[in-house]
């Protein structure tokens, strides 16, 4: 298969999300992967007091900048997704009682997840955000205690909100407004139309 990529390097991902990954390559995009070695609660204690929308962004460029600062002569993609209840931000659950406790809080209500990405390319970072919204059915503890025997510990506490879409997660849910890859933390079409504008695409 012929690549679209015209620069001479491949994407640099600064992140290790399979997920992500798999996204970048089914557009035909030559990726690698760099940890970036940030640590998020940090970010997010500096960046007290900022919106939602705001915090996945300032996530998403330290992690972009912190892996260009290492990589300065590639394209260098960071990414970050912030669930938000209203004001209320979740983070990944430590164990199944965690994520029990937020299926609960997110059950039979409409909650925002902000997909945020920074592009950095000779030296300087573009941000931008798309927002999905998902309407999770009303659940009860019976339902809640099914739906995380069936997923595994290791879905459950690995995604925010105690879910992944692409999995056992999407029984939770009676809407989705927005881009599926918005969902899964990585807004492709947006992301290809930079590329695309930066002349790093052949198409």
């Amino acid at each position: 298969m012929h690549s679209p990529w015209t620069a001479a390097a491949p994407l640099l991902l600064a992140s290790t999300s399979p997920t992500r990954r798999l996204l970048l390559e089914s557009a035909a995009l030559p990726v690698e992967t760099h940890a970036p070695g940030v640590d998020e609660r940090a970010v997010e204690a500096a960046a007290e007091g900022l919106s939602p929308v705001a915090l996945a962004e300032a996530l998403a460029r330290a992690k972009a900048e912190a892996v260009a600062r290492r990589h300065p002569d590639r394209v260098v993609i960071g990414a970050d997704q912030v669930l938000a209840l209203g004001a209320e931000i979740f983070h990944k659950p430590a164990d199944l009682d965690g994520a029990r406790a937020h299926l609960a809080r997110l059950a039979g209500r409409t909650h925002a997840l902000h997909s945020a990405v920074a592009l950095v390319r000779d030296g300087t970072t573009e941000v931008f955000v798309e927002t999905a919204r998902m309407t999770m059915r009303p659940l009860n503890a019976a339902a809640i205690d099914a739906y995380l025997a069936c997923a595994g510990r290791e879905h459950v506490c690995t995604s925010v909100g105690g879910y992944q879409l692409e999995g056992p997660g999407i029984h939770l849910f009676e809407r989705v407004e927005g881009d599926h890859s918005t969902v899964l933390g990585l807004p492709l079409l947006p992301l290809l139309a930079r590329l695309r504008a930066a002349g790093l695409l052949r198409f």
